[in-house]
């Protein structure tokens, strides 16, 4: 039992690890977007949330739960995708209504963020339990 608990403990600091990166992968991309490219919001965060899904989920495969088999698009990429399409439904009506109340850069990404937030938790047990779970 303890066992267990330590190596759930170690995934959630690892996915917490690959959540940064994929943040500052997807903000980044967000502001070039937005300020640089002068992209609409709806259309930078698209192109952000897509670009940030690549290292989340290479990352969370390999380094969180340790899988170095080929990739199953039916298993695990599809339904990671799908999650990631969750996100970024809820993200980008955020993103659409902080551009259009506040027209913000800076709320225009927290709102990206606080998207990604509400569904951090849940992330981690879908991929525990569902996608990269040990038969």
């Amino acid at each position: 039992m303890f066992n267990q608990l330590r190596t759930l403990r170690v995934k959630l600091l690892r996915y917490s690890g690959v959540s940064a990166v994929a943040v500052v992968v997807t903000q980044s991309c967000l502001w070039f977007g937005l300020v640089v490219t002068n992209w609409p919001a709806v259309v930078a965060n698209v192109v952000a949330v897509s670009l940030g899904a690549i290292p989340a989920y290479l990352l969370n495969r390999s380094w969180v739960w340790g899988r170095k088999d080929s990739h199953s698009v039916r298993d695990e990429i599809l339904p990671f995708w799908l999650y990631n399409l969750a996100g970024l439904a809820i993200s980008s009506t955020l993103v659409t209504v902080a551009d259009l109340w506040w027209a913000s850069t800076a709320l225009v990404m927290s709102a990206n963020l606080m998207a990604f937030a509400v569904l951090w938790v849940g992330k981690f047990f879908v991929l525990e339990k569902v996608l990269f779970k040990r038969s």
